[in-house]
């Protein structure tokens, strides 16, 4: 690097490249300056700050070589800065912003004063664009909040472009993704009626976002500068020679000192701000194209010596030159005095952005070059040619008496005489806190000075102790020269302040994150998160929240450690916000920076509530590709609606009423299996739920309900199901539990199908055709029609005897199906080397005894209602059998029911003249 370059720049990483772009970027700008800023809306609230990216200006504006640049240490794939520089973005509805001193001359300033009209075309475009976003955004209810809407899927898409080698790009793109939606909310009020409540949200989202987009530009900066010294060697750049200049002191401290370097980051980054600020005020300035300053005393003074009018005449200053009013005692005209505070706003208002060569330039256009060069003597000073031994002489930098012109800034910013902006240029130059801080309106503001000094301190600290300065023009305060200033000292300061507004603005959530990003103290950061999280009402707003979220990403990604629980309940509260606003394809990205276990319970229960079944696919499709277990979520899904009905089995009667009805709650249940019967490799777990399910429908005597359930299932899912075991190519039986689920899937498919046959032959029994009677005194016709009835009667009689005699046939035999179930018995299990489950095992009883005695009972009402009497008694071999066991389930009160249903067939055989089990009396 150039040591003798004459370049004015920050003390931080600066780069060639990126001065030049941004030189050739500012030269085509305007020029505004700033009003008041208690004149801008909402002064006196929570203001709304239009700020843009920008290269920071400094303190010290003198040439900087990082030492990561003496090294050369290529950490651009990590860093992801690789060729890039600071973006200059101009902000609609800006006036413009000040262009640099290197590409301005004095006929620069005539023109960029007064902006030319635009040619015609170019703004076409925008002009379209703008008419067609009000005409929409302008109906919405919340016009600020739906503008906005898009932010949540444009970080994301952000984020995936991004891999975590170039994470500063990533943070970057975040600032230009905000700065794009804070010029859609400006366009947006500008267009609003006056008073409108809905714009009051707008105004209040447009504040969000703006912090947001700074907060973003400051994590850039300073992590930029922390992870680069992290990856560097440790070892120390040498300490600087007795001889070395002041310009030389403070690049080895800045090189060294991480504390002195990323506080003057922080400087930049609140510079920046104002400097984005300035397009906002008004353009009238009246004193701009004076050649002289205070003219309109001049003339006064030029008419009272031409005149011997011997009137009254208002005492004014006799003499011209700058120390005038304060020698005097006397005033300036008022109109010379008016523009005096005027242009002394504006100074102050440039120095607070960094621009100092720009308030040197406004200075001698307004034909004041004496206050041009008294803000010229901050500069460190550095004579190349002392060491070098170059045959050419350099030219000299810096002020070589700049600890006098210090002082004299300390006593003129101590002097009450002079304006408070005045005072606060040359306290901000000199260090002066104390004479600073009341003009500082704003946490930004007050920050700043708190900072500005701290690295003013710090720098004059390293420059006197290396014995540059003569002692005996020390006159500095001992406790300026001696301050032992810290990054927490700075906001212990602050929380002190007597500014009500600023107080309540540290209150604010951006600023107290931005200040422990501050610090570094990522602990202290998400102890408030937490807070503010479990805090309650009211809730955080919804752009804080995606902020706070993807600033968790970001520290993630640098491989940071956070307090884990802290992080999970952010991006919990992140994903709940999405599912509440309904954006479905951006969840399953957030959940899958869960935990594993609490990602499936998250998304699950997302899942719950999405019905369609072409979104319930996309969904799984959005889970697959974010990585998540979906055979685990799915599971979790059905298991959760499955188990939200804790009510247990209802005990069943005798009667032979068909059902009970199905609730809502019931068709979630039914609805829910559709998730596990997407994928044809979840087929066992789909048997398995859907048994769960209809076990507790079939113990409620909801058969429909438990029908709808069983139709869920595909026919082909058993075959499927070992059709994958034997693609493992394992050569084993199939696991136990997926056997046992297979059998019982049967078992209760033996059972609906028993219960259907039983009621489609009770509504056949209970529905013969009406046999026609002949009315007394029937006339010849009638007869001959009652004969015709009475053919077509037994005709439809005979045939709903066979259709009935088929029907109990058929009910028979599926009831036998379910009394005499193979392989044990009704809902036994045959494997018993499954992993144990105690709830199934117990509901597999219960519905043993709940269901096998009312499907004997049913027989028994079959048999009897048809006249097979014999086999009704039969049914008592059933149930005593040691094979079968069915007694077992039997209750004392319902074995007493079913032999009293068997004695009255008993009695009706020996009505028959056969004996009691229905054999005929042998003579």
């Amino acid at each position: 690097m150039d040591w003798g370059s004459n370049d004015l720049m920050s003390p931080v990483v600066r780069d060639a490249e990126v001065t030049r772009a941004a030189r050739r970027k500012s030269s085509q700008k305007k020029v505004a300056f700033p009003s008041p800023r208690n004149d801008s809306p909402g002064a006196a609230t929570t203001p709304a700050r239009p700020q843009l990216p920008r290269t920071p200006g400094s303190l010290f504006k003198q040439t900087f070589t990082p030492r990561s640049a003496l090294r050369n240490a290529d950490v651009s794939a990590i860093l992801g800065t690789s060729v890039r520089s600071p973006r200059y973005i101009h902000t609609p509805g800006h006036l413009g912003s000040i262009a640099t001193a290197q590409n301005l001359d004095e006929s620069d300033w005539t023109c960029t004063l007064y902006p030319s009209p635009q040619p015609a075309g170019l703004g076409e475009v925008s002009i379209v664009e703008d008419v067609t976003m009000s005409a929409i955004m302008l109906k919405e209810e919340d016009p600020g909040d739906a503008a906005s809407l898009s932010l949540f899927s444009d970080f994301l898409h952000s984020f995936l472009r991004h891999s975590s080698s170039a994470v500063f790009d990533l943070l970057e793109e975040y600032e230009t993704i905000c700065g794009e939606q804070v010029r859609t909310l400006q366009k947006i009020i500008l267009r609003a009626a006056p008073g409108q409540q809905k714009f009051s949200k707008t105004a209040s989202v447009l504040w969000l976002l703006q912090q947001e987009m700074v907060t973003w530009r400051l994590l850039t900066s300073l992590y930029r500068d922390r992870i680069q010294s992290a990856l560097e060697d440790e070892l120390m750049i040498d300490v600087a020679a007795q001889s070395a200049s002041e310009k030389v002191i403070m690049e080895h401290l800045f090189q060294r000192d991480a504390v002195v370097r990323q506080s003057q980051l922080v400087v930049d980054w609140l510079e920046s701000i104002a400097k984005d600020e300035i397009g906002d005020f008004s353009d009238n300035i009246e004193f701009y194209a004076k050649s002289v300053y205070w003219e309109n005393t001049l003339h006064t003074l030029k008419q009272r010596r031409t005149t011997s009018h011997g009137g009254f005449n208002r005492p004014l200053v006799t003499e011209l030159d700058p120390d005038a009013p304060i020698r005097q005692k006397r005033p300036l005209a008022d109109l010379d005095r008016e523009d005096d505070v005027r242009l002394l706003k504006y100074l102050f208002t440039l120095v607070r952005a960094g621009m100092t060569d720009e308030a040197q330039r406004l200075c001698k256009r307004c034909g004041q070059a004496w206050r041009a060069a008294t803000l010229e003597g901050w500069k460190l000073y550095h004579d190349p040619n002392i060491n070098g031994a170059g045959a050419e002489l350099e030219p000299v930098e810096g002020n070589p008496q700049r600890c006098v012109w210090k002082v004299c800034c300390w006593r003129m910013a101590e002097e009450e005489q002079f304006n408070r902006y005045e005072r606060a240029i040359y306290a901000a130059l000199s260090g002066n806190l104390k004479q600073l801080l009341p003009v500082c309106e704003t946490w930004e503001d007050t920050v700043w000075a708190y900072f500005r000094v701290m690295v003013d301190t710090l720098v004059e600290q390293e420059i006197r102790s290396s014995g540059t300065t003569s002692e005996e023009l020390e006159e500095l305060p001992r406790e300026y020269l001696e301050a032992n200033w810290t990054l927490e000292k700075v906001f212990e300061e602050l929380q002190a302040t007597e500014s009500k507004r600023v107080l309540e603005e540290t209150k604010e959530h951006y600023h107290i994150i931005q200040k422990f990003i501050i610090l570094g103290d990522l602990d202290g950061l998400l102890e408030e998160f937490s807070e503010w999280l479990s805090g309650g009402k009211p809730a955080l707003p919804s752009h804080l929240l995606r902020f706070m979220s993807h600033l968790i990403l970001f520290y993630r990604s640098l491989g940071m450690q956070l307090k884990e629980e802290v992080a999970v309940d952010v991006l919990k509260a992140y994903i709940q916000l999405l599912i509440s606003e309904k954006h479905t394809d951006l969840i399953a990205f957030y959940v899958s920076h869960l935990p594993q276990d609490v990602a499936v319970a998250q998304y699950a229960q997302f899942l719950e509530c999405v019905t369609e079944t072409e979104q319930r696919k996309h969904c799984l499709e959005l889970a697959r590709e974010a990585g998540l277990e979906v055979a685990a979520v799915t599971k979790t899904v059905v298991e959760n609606i499955r188990e939200r009905d804790a009510e247990d089995f209802a005990h069943h009667d005798l009667t032979p009423a068909l059902d009970t009805g199905t609730s809502e709650e019931d068709l979630r249940k039914i609805d829910v299996i559709d998730w596990l019967v997407f994928d044809p490799s979840q087929r066992a777990e789909a048997l398995k739920q859907s048994n769960a399910i209809m076990r507790k429908f079939l113990g409620s005597k909801k058969h429909d309900a438990a029908k709808e359930v069983f139709a869920k299932i595909p026919l082909d899912s058993m075959r499927e199901i070992y059709r994958q075991w034997e693609e493992l190519g394992l050569g084993t039986p199939l696991p136990a539990e997926d056997e046992n689920a297979i059998r019982e899937h049967l078992c209760i498919r033996a059972y609906l199908e028993a219960h259907e046959a039983f009621n489609e032959w009770f509504r056949h029994m209970n529905s013969p055709p009406q046999k026609p009677t002949l009315p007394s005194q029937a006339k010849f016709t009638e007869t001959v029609a009652h004969e015709m009835k009475e053919k077509e009667y037994e005709m439809e009689y005979n045939n709903w005897k066979g259709r009935l005699e088929a029907l109990t046939d058929e009910v028979k035999e599926k009831i036998y199906n379910v009394l005499l179930f193979v392989d044990g018995g009704w809902m036994v299990d045959v494997r018993e080397d499954a992993e144990e489950d105690p709830e199934r095992s117990h509901q597999m009883a219960l519905l043993r005894r709940l269901c096998l005695p009312m499907m004997c009972f049913l027989l028994n009402t079959v048999l009897h209602s048809t006249g097979q009497y014999q086999e009704s008694l039969r049914l008592a071999d059933i149930v005593a059998s040691e094979q079968h066991r069915l007694y077992q389930v039997f209750s004392r009160e319902e074995l007493r029911k079913f032999l009293q249903k068997l004695r009255e067939s008993s009695l009706l055989l020996l009505d028959q003249g056969r004996d009691p089990l229905g054999y005929e009396i042998q003579p």
